[in-house]
């Protein structure tokens, strides 16, 4: 999928700059890409701009800490911040109302956002959203290596690759070596190297920016009536895919759709389909937007 005809700019956001990328015309689609090492707006959606934007206005911003948007996350309440910012970006695009695709680290923001500011969001579509069930039960191997990433001896191509190959998707040989040098490069930023924006919490405040973090533990989450579509991959070894049927029960307006021989990357991994998927759902006349909006 080409991702040419994107304009570029940075845009203020609370004083602090926040890159970002459009194309398309339509309904607007704010798409906010995962946590892992040298990750970025463009790169992780790349397989879907172009299919998406003959129907949206896509807005696909760097998250804050990543890319070429400033970097450092309040590591207090992370998914509060991260949302605060992506809110702040919309306001200065003279947006009152978006969709919200989130992949990961992305998709625990897009939710926290629709929780802090429901009347903001149209519908959300999560991808293996972080923020699940994380206070239920140990981290999986992925969570881990992606948290190890800047510990030990510090980053590595070695380790980005591990990480990629082992635990990012199904199949580690579709990757293309040229995805993980962008990557490693973007992630041996010196300023992002001196402040990681996804780490484990620590000191006095850990606990309680763990329970925070684990969005199952919002009340505000069975009453949230925002239309949701959950896409999970049945082979996820970042966020384990019981968090799908989790997600579900807890959301009043949700369907999930998980799929087989998919990790935690459905968007690269399975590209048309989650295109088609992306497309249907929040299309108006899509039967199946007016079967989760119907409930």
């Amino acid at each position: 999928m080409t991702t040419t005809n994107l304009s570029e700019r940075t845009v203020t956001v609370a004083g602090k700059p926040i890159f970002v990328s459009e194309t398309g015309t339509g309904p607007a689609v704010v798409m906010l890409h995962g946590g892992g090492p040298g990750a970025s707006g463009v790169s992780n959606y790349s397989r879907n701009i172009g299919a998406l934007a003959t129907h949206f206005r896509l807005i696909v911003p760097d998250m804050p800490g990543y890319g070429r948007s400033v970097k450092g996350v309040d590591q207090d309440d992370p998914f509060g911040y991260l949302a605060d910012m992506i809110r702040g970006l919309i306001d200065e695009l003279g947006i009152d109302t978006a969709h919200l695709i989130g992949n990961s680290y992305g998709g625990a923001a897009a939710l926290r956002l629709a929780l802090d500011s429901p009347h903001r969001v149209g519908k959300l579509v999560l991808l293996g959203p972080g923020g699940i069930g994380t206070t239920r039960g140990a981290p999986t191997a992925g969570l881990k290596s992606l948290l190890s990433y800047y510990g030990g001896d510090g980053p590595s191509r070695d380790k980005l690759a591990s990480f990629i190959r082992t635990y990012l998707v199904y199949d580690g040989a579709t990757v293309p070596d040229d995805l993980i040098d962008l990557r490693y490069q973007a992630s041996v930023d010196p300023e992002v190297i001196a402040d990681p924006p996804l780490r484990r919490p620590s000191g006095p405040t850990a606990l309680r920016t763990l329970w925070r973090m684990d969005l199952t533990r919002d009340r505000r989450l069975k009453a949230l009536m925002t239309p949701t579509l959950v896409l999970w991959g049945r082979d996820d070894k970042v966020n384990r895919p019981a968090g799908g049927p989790m997600l579900v029960n807890l959301l009043p307006n949700a369907e999930l759709v998980m799929t087989s021989h998919t990790g935690h990357w459905m968007q690269w991994e399975r590209a048309e389909l989650f295109n088609q998927l992306v497309v249907d759902f929040l299309s108006p006349d899509s039967a199946l937007a007016q079967e989760v909006s119907g409930r």
